[in-house]
């Protein structure tokens, strides 16, 4: 069961996607969920592993205690996880869809609180997928990590799901719909 802001921020995306498309950059409008705004985050992508973040929520600057803005989103992440989500990142390129990142936000002193990512292909003016759409949603309580360093961000599990499991599709059998 996924939290429900991102539930809410998947559906907006399966919203302004096609539906075997990903959604258009020019499409998302962030005042139609501005109280997620402090935990939205959009990455770039220049090339396979370069995922500079473009834009990032208050929560999450507050949280990592920087502007990230220009940095690698692989970068925060556990040496041991980066391939994993690199791939996962590249496969939703070809496959449009939401991705759904579980983890952990582990600070310098061992404390921990649970982590759920979703990030979702944009389609930018050239028509090739050059950014994702992402929601840094905190699991716990984010009082525990203030005032901590947060050093790294531990992945447990990846699904390309999203919120809703598969997009329902027709089927029929001998030209008559059965589903």
């Amino acid at each position: 069961m996924t939290h429900p802001n991102t539930e809410r921020l998947t559906e907006y995306w399966r919203g302004k996607a096609g539906p075997f498309a990903a959604a258009a950059r020019t499409d998302i409008d962030p005042t139609e969920f501005i109280d997620l705004l402090p935990q939205v985050l959009i990455v770039g992508r220049r090339d396979a592993g370069e995922l500079p973040f473009r834009l990032i929520g208050g929560l999450i600057a507050d949280l990592h205690q920087r502007d990230l803005r220009g940095v690698n989103l692989l970068s925060l992440w556990a040496d041991s996880d980066r391939a994993a989500l690199r791939l996962a990142l590249e496969q939703i390129r070809r496959r449009p869809e939401p991705l759904l990142v579980t983890g952990e936000i582990r600070a310098d002193d061992g404390v921990k609180v649970g982590l759920e990512m979703m990030l979702a292909p944009l389609v930018g003016l050239t028509g090739e997928i050059d950014r994702y759409l992402g929601l840094y949603q905190p699991l716990g309580m984010t009082a525990k990590l203030m005032g901590r360093t947060v050093q790294t961000l531990k992945l447990n599990n990846l699904s390309r799901s999203g919120a809703e499991g598969p997009r329902l599709r027709l089927a029929a059998v001998d030209g008559r719909r059965i589903a």
